[in-house]
């Protein structure tokens, strides 16, 4: 895998970058110099592993199609993300935004959701590890 890391003004070559309202900064600068401790830490990334592990339920297996790959010519294999806890790959992310939430010594964590899933996994992460949350969804 390549990894393409941002410049010192948070850019991905040309285009990319940073745009958002000026009033977010603060807090943007603050997670994402929590992020860059957090993300070097042994005992963050050995607890986020753990917790993958064991309250996820990662790595999820692969289950192999024995007609799908007979009717296609070849082997089939689907990645079993819906068993995860939750049923989606979402609570992976959630999981971890939560814990560097906590390790920043936040006490409650905010999402908005479309369809539900990413609010599901939002509130299971929080409830995992005891912060408040609250999730916004559109009518429309």
């Amino acid at each position: 895998m390549t990894w393409n890391e941002p410049d010192k003004k948070g850019r991905y070559g040309e285009y990319g970058g940073m745009y958002i309202p000026e009033v977010l900064m603060p807090a943007i600068l603050e997670l994402q110099e929590e992020y860059e401790k957090a993300r070097r830490d042994p005992v963050f990334t050995g607890e986020f592993e753990r917790l993958l592990s064991e309250y996820v339920g990662r790595p999820t297996p692969l289950s192999f199609c024995p007609n799908l790959s007979r009717e296609l010519g070849f082997k089939l294999y689907l990645k079993r993300e819906d068993l995860a806890h939750t049923g989606a790959h979402k609570i992976n992310n959630t999981l971890g935004q939560a814990l560097l939430a906590k390790r920043m010594g936040k006490k409650r964590v905010i999402a908005e959701t479309g369809a539900g899933q990413h609010g599901v996994a939002t509130a299971t992460a929080a409830a995992a590890l005891g912060l408040e949350c609250e999730i916004f969804m559109g009518t429309e």
